[in-house]
């Protein structure tokens, strides 16, 4: 890895690193492995062409945003800026996510199912301990953990403001697992209905954007109201957080901002 950034070793590994965590979960068969990694790598081709090079002027821009104060409302316009690329992604994803969903079979579905479960003991695991003071540990813990990625280390005062701040958020991990096993269970009737009718593209693809929509946008209404408070919340946690910060970390923030644009460009031009 001499010369070369962890960032740009990791993009060129992505479709790998995306294949390998798809088949964890569906355990493709020897006809679909060759499909999915052809879809994979079109799909990276096209985000490599088309998004990054939105993505480096963005990460421009924020570097010059990042040393001054900021807002509330500017730190949403962030969210929303990313919100809008992920919708973009997932709907060049649509044509070949449906094809391959098609593909599947009852086993493979059922293999899907297991694998949920799976996942459902790592989150309550993670989320979800009895106590709700070690919840709040938790979750100020990585709420640090986030900040220090972009700012470095954080001082005392400010890892106590973290903490106190965490602990009037609006967020539940109850909730969030809740919704989260809604959507399990959207995606196992939506496999089983696409296994089962085998529909044409158009219609198959159709079925998955309107599931691939209720990624971005619950069709529970209760879920979303909790959404919308916990993103403002988000928001103001964020401007504040940044607003404690030192010159010194936002000037390593800016910095790393610039080291992150400079390898996404290497990236977006290499053959």
């Amino acid at each position: 890895m001499a010369g070369c950034s962890v960032l740009r070793v990791a993009y060129s590994q992505a479709p790998d690193l995306a294949y390998w965590w798809l088949d964890g979960y569906v355990d493709f068969d020897d006809t679909q492995t060759p499909l999915a990694r052809d879809a994979l790598a079109r799909w990276f081709a096209w985000h490599r062409r088309a998004q990054l090079p939105a993505i480096t002027e963005a990460l421009s821009r924020a570097q010059a945003e990042i040393l001054a104060d900021t807002t509330p409302e500017r730190a949403c316009f962030w969210w929303n800026w990313v919100r809008e690329r992920g919708r973009e992604a997932a709907e060049q994803a649509v044509p070949a996510t449906a094809d391959l969903m098609t593909r599947l079979t009852p086993a493979q579905v059922k293999h899907l199912e297991r694998r949920q479960e799976k996942a459902n003991a790592e989150f309550r695991d993670d989320y979800l301990a009895a106590d709700p003071a070690e919840r709040q540990r938790a979750s100020a813990t990585r709420a640090v953990e986030r900040a220090e990625m972009v700012y470095g280390r954080l001082d005392e005062a400010q890892r106590e403001r973290i903490a106190a701040t965490v602990a009037t958020s609006p967020f539940d991990a109850d909730t969030w697992f809740g919704e989260r096993q809604h959507r399990q269970r959207d995606t196992v009737a939506l496999l089983r209905q696409l296994v089962g009718e085998r529909p044409a593209p158009e219609a198959a693809q159709a079925a998955v954007r309107a599931w691939v929509g209720h990624f971005d946008r619950s069709p529970r209404e209760p879920y979303r109201r909790y959404s919308e408070r916990l993103t403002q919340f988000n928001c103001s946690f964020a401007a504040s957080l940044h607003n404690a910060t030192t010159p010194a970390q936002r000037q390593a923030a800016a910095q790393k901002l610039r080291r992150w644009e400079l390898d996404l460009r290497a990236v977006a031009a290499a053959d």
